[in-house]
């Protein structure tokens, strides 16, 4: 069909820099659907000077950035891919447990993204001027040639960081939620999924298997195909078999970090040129050898820049997950058809037994409330309901870890997501940009103390905060609501998703600010001042009190918390995250599903007793 029989002569006859700006009213998917209307516009559309402007609408990173990451990749139009893919990951993430702090940034590396925790921690005189902040990664994923996106864990178990490779499923773009799955798939061609493990052509070599496939009435044929109904999620599964699975998973996939690829994770600042080019000539070198680690299934720790990589040596056949279910005594009592409660009654004591009776009363009360029964283990009465681990196993013949960014209805406190228990997933927090109706809106940090960040002889550092400051309409009058996600005390001291200030933004502050110096002896300039009140303690730790107090908005940028009474205060300055982190200190990740989401209640620093570093806090107190 010719260019004028379809109507694209007036297009075709535009300027290529005209055409690019017409196309920034288009969607990527848009400019691929232009492309298939005829063979001139396809051949106009696949222009870099077209995609270069899709990839800088993204948003994710600069035009200046953009050219770098354009040379490790295919073209414009790959690149845009992969932004594309990624673009909602891009936030601030979180979950409840533990109290301390369980933050995760994901931000842009080098042709790729990463997750990384803000570890628990203090700052010392200088505040972010001097320490570097504290980081551990918690996964990446990278950008193929073809602007596919390869999927890495991090982790750390007995002493040695690992990568755990894995699959990263379709990114809703509306994602709130991040869960760490494993995925069953078919290969009915005779290969093999990346960084998956084949274990369907063992099902008819086990004459003693536990896990007895035959006994559900299905036929081989049947069972290869996938032909027995829809694949169970990986969510229907009870916990503790999510959990024995993902810890299988990642034991058999997990491959020894390279030296090169435990350098840099992300060029640091432009301002230094030589430590800038030299950070990008490892980044391209860490990435080549990251990609082909994850297409060979191979280490590369022993790698001697061969053409090839040594092959996957291993397969997961039924016979090692026997082996390894057997080890698992949520997994035995699940595959044999025990329930939560007869695990339980076989380590009974007498002392559980009086605290067991205790429990059936108030499973009584909560069940004529229309609540759940709870029991031990995160069992419930309503286990039947959860899907079984064999009609799981019966919906693919390859088996592997995956990244699943879901969207969910959340309700939601003042900004903090009300998490689920026993998920093995992040919580992405809603920031709202600032403007000029809510300009103090954003991510803040500060520590206790005027001036800010001076230290005692007692405490010569002092513990950092994170809050995300946001805007909510009260009575017919806007708040400001200061949410806390990070607190960098040794034990904790507020929950995580509280209020550390409330004011209203309507209502200005008649009191006076009670210093009249900088910390550099300059006079303080009070810009504005507002009404409000502080956390303080209550009617426990779950229900903090307040008490009345004041923001005053000085110069530089600062706000101020005072509390009226007990003239504490609180000092934040609105944070750049990429920039700290980038000048940031990396430390040892924790172990791999716990690196993750940490879904062990605690109110102590449990980051700093995995990372094992002396840069960290000091050892926690016992977990309450």
């Amino acid at each position: 069909m010719s260019s004028d029989h379809c109507g694209s002569s007036l297009l075709l006859a535009l300027p290529e820099d005209v055409f690019a700006s017409v196309t920034q009213s288009l969607s990527p998917r848009d400019v691929c659907n232009l492309g298939f209307c005829c063979r001139s516009l396809y051949a106009l559309v696949v222009s870099d000077k077209i995609w270069i402007t899709q990839c800088d609408m993204i948003g994710v990173i600069t035009t200046r950035d953009l050219v770098e990451w354009r040379k490790g990749l295919a073209s414009y139009k790959a690149l845009c891919r992969f932004l594309v893919s990624v673009q909602p990951l891009i936030g601030i993430w979180a979950y409840q447990n533990p109290e301390l702090g369980n933050v995760v940034y994901v931000m842009p590396g080098f042709i790729s993204v990463v997750g990384c925790r803000i570890v628990p921690q203090e700052l010392g005189p200088l505040g972010f001027e001097e320490g570097p902040i504290l980081w551990a990664p918690v996964f990446e994923i990278i950008a193929d040639f073809d602007g596919s996106a390869a999927f890495f864990l991090h982790g750390k178990e007995r002493e040695i960081d690992y990568l755990y490779p894995g699959s990263l499923k379709p990114v809703d773009r509306n994602c709130n939620v991040l869960l760490l799955e494993v995925e069953l798939r078919q290969q009915r061609n005779g290969g093999k999924l990346d960084h998956s493990k084949s274990f369907a052509h063992h099902l008819d070599k086990e004459p003693s298997r536990r896990i007895s496939l035959s006994d559900s009435g299905i036929s081989k044929s049947q069972r290869i195909d996938g032909q027995n109904g829809s694949a169970v999620p990986f969510s229907k599964l009870a916990f503790g078999d999510r959990r024995s699975l993902l810890e299988i998973v990642t034991d058999q996939v997990r491959l020894k970090v390279p030296d090169l690829a435990n350098v840099v994770f992300f060029p640091r600042l432009r301002s230094d040129v030589e430590t800038f080019q030299q950070d990008m000539a490892i980044l391209c070198e860490r990435r080549l050898v990251l990609i082909q680690m994850y297409k060979s299934g191979a280490s590369c720790s022993n790698w001697t820049g061969g053409p090839d990589l040594p092959p996957d040596p291993t397969q997961l056949g039924l016979s090692e997950i026997r082996k390894r279910l057997d080890r698992s005594s949520d997994f035995r009592n699940s595959l044999n058809g025990d329930d939560c409660r007869t695990q339980y009654s076989k380590s009974k004591t007498l002392g559980n037994y009086f605290r067991d009776s205790l429990k059936q009363i108030l499973r009584k009360s909560s069940s004529s409330n229309g609540r759940p029964q709870i029991w031990k283990n995160g069992c419930s009465s309503s286990e039947n309901k959860h899907a079984q681990l064999h009609d799981f196993l019966l919906s693919g013949n390859t088996i592997g870890l995956t990244l699943h960014a879901s969207a969910m209805k959340l309700s939601s406190y003042r900004a903090w997501p009300n998490m689920p228990d026993r998920r093995f997933a992040l919580y992405k927090l809603p920031v709202q940009p600032p403007k000029a109706d809510q300009e103090y809106a954003g991510l803040w940090g500060g520590t206790f103390g005027w001036p800010p960040g001076r230290p005692t002889k007692d405490k010569p550092g002092k513990a950092l905060f994170f809050l995300l400051l946001s805007y909510e309409e009260s009575q017919g009058q806007r708040v400001l609501i200061a949410t806390k996600i990070l607190e960098g005390t040794h034990y904790v001291l507020h929950p995580n998703g509280s209020a550390m200030f409330i004011v209203n933004i309507d209502e200005p502050s008649l009191e006076p600010f009670p210093w009249a110096t900088t910390e550099d002896s300059l006079p303080v300039d009070v810009k504005h001042a507002f009404v409000g009140e502080g956390i303080a303690n209550g009617y426990g730790f779950r229900y903090p009190g307040s008490k009345p107090g004041s923001l005053f908005v000085v110069q530089d940028g600062l706000l101020v918390f005072l509390w009226k009474e007990s003239r504490a205060v609180l000092t934040l300055q609105r944070l750049d995250l990429p920039e700290l982190l980038k000048k940031g200190e990396r430390v040892p990740p924790l172990p791999p599903i716990e690196n993750f989401s940490y879904l062990t209640k605690s109110y102590t620093n449990v980051f700093a007793v995995f990372s094992n570093t002396s840069a960290c806090l000091p050892p926690p107190r016992q977990n309450l």
